[in-house]
Formats: C-alpha cells, structure tokens, sequence
C-alpha cells in the first residue's frame, strides 16, 4: 500500500515538473500596430512564422485597441508580417521570451505597394497579385472630404463616373468599357447591388468611410455574379481612442447648401465602437434641383478572447431627389426642365462578422449580412413642354440576405490558400404605374457560389490562381477561373528600383435583371426566360510596373481587353406580337492604363493617370431606321455609349499634423451618346468632352476646432457627363469641425 502511494506521488510530481518545465518555455507575444500619426489600427491581418522550418504558426487580425495577441508561444526567432490595408506591407524578426511586446507604426507606400482587401478578398499587395487596384485611404478621403461617392470615384484611375445630373442623381460608373452593371458594389462586406447589377452611387453619402478601392478586372472568382469589370469596396471608421471620441461639425455653401454630422469613437478593453449620423441638405440650381440624405450608422467590435472576434456594422440613408431630367445638351437649352419629377431612396445594410484564428496559420471568417433597398421615382403630371413626358409611378423594392464562409491558411510566408462559399436569397418587387398602363415583376432566386485561390511567392515570381463556382436558381451553374503571375525582370538601383512584369487572365458573370428573368406582366407584358445565361467576359491584361527612386514612386502601364459574351438584348417578335428578352449580343473593349502614384516628399503623394478605351458592338440584332432603330447607337460596328476613348485624372494631397489640402483634376474625352429624343430636335450622338478642377483644405485652429473648405468644379464649367443633363456648376463648402476627447 506505501508503495503505491509513493508510486502515484512520484507521477503527480514528475507531471507538475512537466508542466512547470512547459509553462517556462511557453510565452505571450502581444503585437501594437499603429498608424503614422500614432492612432491605433484596427482590422490588421498579423501573420506569425517559425524561422527555423517557416512554418506558419498564427494569423490574428487587431481588434479596436490596435492589439493582437498570440498566446504560448515556444522559445525562439519569428518572423512577423504585418498587413494593413490601405499602408505598405511590414516585415520583422522577433525573439521570444526576449520580445513580448512589439509596437509596429505602419507607413505608407506607392499604390501597387499598398495593401488592398478587394483584389483576393484578402490583405495582399497588387504587385504580388498582379491587379490593378485605385485606392483612396482615409487620409486623402479626409482632405477630399466628399459628400457622396462619384466626388471620390473620380480620382480612381480608370474609373469613368457619369450622373444624370447634380447631387443625388443616378450616378453610373464605368470600367474599362464594361457596362454600368458590371460593377459588383460592397459596402462594410455587403453586396448591395440590384439583382442584374445595377447600382446608384449618386445617394451614397462618405461620412465616416475609412476606405475606398476599386479593383479593375473580372472577380467573379472570389465575389460570385456582377463582378464583370470591376470590385467597389467601402468600409466604415472604426474607434480607435482609448478615451471616448466625441466629434461634431457643420458647414455651408452656395445653393442653400448645409451639412451637420456627428459621432462617437472609441476603443476600450475588448469593446471598440463608432456609432455616428449625418444630415445633408441643398436647394441646387435651378428649378426642381434640391436633395437632402439622411445618415446613421454604426460599427462595433468585440474582443471575445485572443482568438476569437466579433464586429458588427450597419447603415442607413435616406434620400429625396428633384429630378430635371434631360434639357441641357452640350450647352443648347433644346427644353425646359422637368419641374415637378422626384426620386426617393431608402436603403438599410448591416453585416456580422465572427473572426476566428487558428489551430496554426488558420484563420476563418463566418459573416452574415443583409441589404433592404427602396427606390420611388414619380412624374405626377404631364409636362406639355417636354416631348414624350407623362406621368409615371415607378416602386421598386429588393432586399437580399445571405451568410458566407471565409478561411485563410497561410503555411509558409510565401504560400497562402483561401477557400470560400457565399449564400444569397435575392427576393424583389417592380411596380411601374403610368398613362400607358401598369405593370408588375416579382422575383426570388438563389445564389450559390464556391471558390479556391492560391498565391504563392517565391524569390522574383508570384503566382496567384484560383476557381470559383456559381450556381444561380435561375440559370444553373457557371464557373469563372482567374491566373495571374508577375515577375521582378530587373531589381534596379536608387533611381529605377525594380521592373515588374505581369500577366493576367479571368472571366466575370453577370447575372440577367429580374425583369429579364422573370418577365413583365400587365399592359404590355414581356415573356420571362427561363433559360436566359448570364452576361460572360473573358478578359487578358498585361503590363509593366517601374518602381522609382527608391519605391517612392511608381509608374504602370496595362494593356487590356475583355470580351463580352451573351449580351442580354430585348426583342419583339411582330409575327407572335410578344417581347421577351434574350442572350444575344457581343462587344469588345480594349485599351491602355497609365497610372504614376507615389509620394514625392514626405507629406505630398501623387497620383495621376490616362486611360485609352477603343469599344465596339460586335453582334446585334438587325437595326432598321425605319422602325425607330438607329444604326448609329444599337447597330454592329457602332461604339458603346458613354465610354470616352480617352480620360485622365491628377491628384495631389499634402497634409502635416495641423494643416493639408489637395488639388484634382479630371478630364474626359468627347464621348458616344445620344439624346434619345427621335428628331424632336436635330439628333445629337456625342457627349462634349469637358475638365473640371476641385481643391480644399483643413486648418487646425486649436486641439479642438478644425476648420475646413471645399471648391468643386472651381472654374466653373459648364459641362454635362450625360448628354442632356448639366452638372453642377462651381460650389464650395466651408464649415468648422469639432473634437473633444480621444488622444
């Protein structure tokens, strides 16, 4: 009996020396990433690789605080890599027990040094992936300060923004000569396009976005159906400060113009917040042009434990728009405008995102999300003066929902894999009420999609490939590949740092509208398609990036070409006397990007860029002029409309501790249109081309007060993006901002 409880002492013993022995050669490694002016950094991906076999060891993402940790880590030599959107990518060696506390302040570098969200869905350089990726931060958005997304689109290179109209007009953005559909939009994760594509960024107010990225190229592969030509990300402020943020302001311009906004910021222990609201409101010019946007949003973030994190974001805005409709055309008042016609939104989008990391160089994201979107478009009386004007009723209401699963495996520091599915319930309603009858289409589909990348980097060569899979409810399955690769030809010297060739190859799908899909019903009904495809693109692109004087900056230059396929064309059939919609058209786009960012002193970056675009239709049904078809907008052979063949941007932003300021210009080519008016006055197929110059700047007055102005369109052109609709002339703003609080 005494030597069995000697035995058992003994083991207890040598169990507790095993674990004390563990515990003393097991470590906490906790990482601070900061940002250049000393804020703390939310949202980092920080990667962890043993050095002696790179293994992959851990991948957290910084929660509100700044903060990551990795927990019970053996002895030895790391290598940390530090990913933060919207700055450059930052590597180091660490050394545990010696190291248990590393502050990173992040910098900033040339664009395709920048790391970006949008191009692989996960933090990445574009040199690596071999993207062309536009970036605004949060610090040149600050100093644009704009009210609503086209005043920012329009310094992304390769981004061609037209708006029928002024403030709060349908604003449609085309790239590289893909249709306004083509564009998959996502706001803080949430697609928020209308079924088919379709999106409105005239109403999308820019209080409180911390970044934008355009990425120009098909990505069906990684975000499914939409994403033909191009990836538009938004994404919300997060607070920062571990002492409460309280922020507020108002400012005023010409056109009865005034803005007031608020909010609230902070990070503190495992709980980081943002909640804010903004009222914009302006009389505009002329008769029948006021618009006002209502905002409220949020963004809150919890710490659960090291590994797990959760963040939940939502925004709403409201918006009432006068509508002039078309009457000013390359400078001919040819009609008066529309005085009584009005459009109204109502849009709501919130997302969760529950992050997890681990076992290992594991890191899995769960989100769910939903968008509800209301757009009411009203004529209420007919206009006698205007040709072809009537009165109208038109609601439409969408709302999609869905989940989706992301994780990313990183092994080695120059492998990473990332897998991926996304579930969608689209379900919508189009009412359309007017002097020619009412009609009605009601639709509810389903998306599935799955995808597969990996990227890997050795010595001079990055490879990027992947697979996705959409399956769609209304027209089966479709798959869509994406390769890139790009090669260093020659690292250089001080002044010519590094050549950089790539290459790239993908396809993009669009989805049919639900009016294309599931018909029309009513006065004059269209028949639904069952068996109508997906819009396809397959596209190439190819070019050379030059790093100079020491990476600070950049020059690229990207040949590319897309094919569009299966076109959706509505066709009447006069022998059945039905209309129905159809795959049928082909088209092509071709061209050039030219873009030099970087920055040429320590607080002045550049960024400017010249985009050549060459389009044609390629099939189209006949177009007979006798039945009111024109040859020269839908016939074979004719351009596509709105796509200028030539267009440029410049940006300059300064900005130090207590004062910057920023000069843009943007210019665009004489460009195909139409007045769509059928000989009411001389036909008109061309946009002019125009130049307009925007400047401001920011003045720390105290600790607390801030004051601001803004000049857009500062000598005052008188130009139109669309045919037919005038854009707002000279305008500037001035207001005061004031900051109580944070750090």
């Amino acid at each position: 009996m005494c030597s069995v409880r000697l035995s058992t002492l003994i083991i207890r013993g040598v169990f507790v020396a095993l674990l004390c022995s563990t515990a003393a050669l097991a470590s906490d490694f906790k990482v601070l990433v900061e940002s250049p002016s000393r804020e703390r950094v939310s949202g980092v991906q920080v990667r962890l690789f043993r050095i002696s076999d790179n293994a992959g060891v851990g991948v957290q993402t910084t929660a509100g605080d700044g903060t990551a940790a990795f927990p019970h880590l053996a002895d030895g030599q790391y290598r940390l890599v530090v990913l933060a959107p919207g700055f450059a990518e930052q590597s180091l060696t660490v050394t545990i027990p010696k190291t248990e506390t590393v502050s990173i302040q992040l910098k900033l570098a040339t664009t395709p040094q920048t790391v970006v969200v949008s191009a692989t869905a996960t933090p990445a350089t574009p040199e690596q992936t071999g993207t062309s990726v536009g970036v605004l931060t949060g610090e040149q958005l600050k100093t644009i300060n704009p009210v609503s997304a086209p005043d920012a689109l329009l310094y992304i290179p390769g981004a061609i923004v037209s708006s029928t109209g002024r403030r709060g007009n349908l604003a449609s953005l085309f790239v590289r000569g893909g249709e306004s559909n083509y564009n998959k939009v996502l706001v803080d994760g949430v697609p928020v396009n209308n079924p088919g594509g379709i999106f409105d960024f005239g109403v999308v107010p820019m209080n409180n976005v911390d970044r934008l990225e355009v990425e120009r190229g098909p990505e069906s592969t990684v975000y499914g159906s939409d994403a033909m030509t191009s990836v538009v990300q938004l994404w919300t402020s997060t607070g920062s400060t571990r002492t409460p943020e309280i922020q507020f302001g108002a400012d005023g311009g010409n056109f009865s113009t005034a803005n007031g906004y608020a909010s609230l910021a902070g990070a503190r222990g495992i709980l980081d917040y943002n909640v804010f609201a903004n009222q914009f409101n302006t009389q505009g010019q002329g008769v029948n042009d006021a618009y006002s946007n209502s905002l409220q949003g949020g963004n809150v973030g919890v710490r659960l434990s090291d590994r797990v994190a959760f963040r939940l974001r939502a925004r709403h805005y409201n918006s009432w728009t006068g509508i002039q409709s078309n009457w000013w055309f390359n400078g001919n008042p040819e009609l008066p405008p529309d005085p009584n016609q009005y459009a109204h939104q109502n849009n709501f989008l919130a997302s969760g995102d529950l992050t997890v990391s681990g076992p290992g160089p594991w890191q899995h994201q769960f989100s769910g999300f939903e968008y509800h979107h209301l757009a009411l478009n009203v004529n209420p009386l007919d206009d006698p003066d205007r040709p072809f004007d009537s009165a109208f009723n038109s609601l439409a209401k969408y709302n999609l929902a869905g989940f989706a699963y992301q994780g990313i495996y990183s092994p080695r520091p120059w492998a990473q894999t990332t897998l991926g599915y996304n579930f969608e319930d689209e379900n919508g309603y189009i009412n359309n009420n007017s002097d020619f009858g009412i009609t009605t289409t009601h639709g509810l589909r389903f998306n599935n999609y799955l995808f597969a990348q990996q990227t890997i980097v050795w010595r001079r060569l990055s490879v990027f490939a992947g697979v996705g899979y959409v399956n769609n409810s209304s027209f089966g399955g479709k798959v869509s590949p994406r390769a890139s690769l790009t090669f260093l030809a020659l690292r250089g010297d001080t002044v010519f740092s590094g050549t950089r060739l790539h290459f790239g190859y993908s396809q993009g799908i669009k989805e049919p509208s639900f009016e294309q899909t599931f018909g029309i019903t009513g006065t004059f009904p269209t028949l639904p398609n069952p068996n109508l495809q997906p819009e396809q693109n397959r596209a190439i692109e190819a070019g050379v990036l030059q790093s100079l004087f020491s990476n600070r900056v950049s020059l690229s230059a990207v040949y590319f070409h897309n094919q569009f396929r299966d076109q959706i064309e509505y066709l009447y059939n006069s022998d059945t006397n039905t209309s129905q919609y159809v795959n049928f058209n082909r088209a092509m786009a071709q061209g050039a990007e030219v873009v030099l960012s970087g920055r040429v002193a320590n607080h002045l970056s550049v960024t400017a860029a010249y985009t050549y675009t060459s389009t044609q239709i390629q099939q189209a049904p006949p177009c007979d002029p006798n039945a009111g078809c024109d040859p020269r907008i839908y016939g074979k052979g004719a351009p596509l409309l709105r796509r200028p063949k030539q267009a440029g941007m410049l940006l300059l932003t300064y900005s130090r501790q207590r004062w910057g300021g920023f000069l843009g210009a943007t210019a665009v080519g004489q460009r195909p249109d139409s007045d769509f008016l059928f000989g009411y006055i001389p036909s008109i197929y061309y946009a002019a081309g125009y130049a307009r110059v925007d400047l401001g700047g920011w003045y720390a007055v105290h600790h607390h007060v801030t004051a601001y102005a803004n000049v857009n369109n500062a000598l005052n052109n008188h130009y139109n993006e669309v045919l037919g609709y005038p854009a707002l002339r000279a305008n500037f703003r001035a207001g005061m901002r004031f900051t109580f609080g944070g750090e």
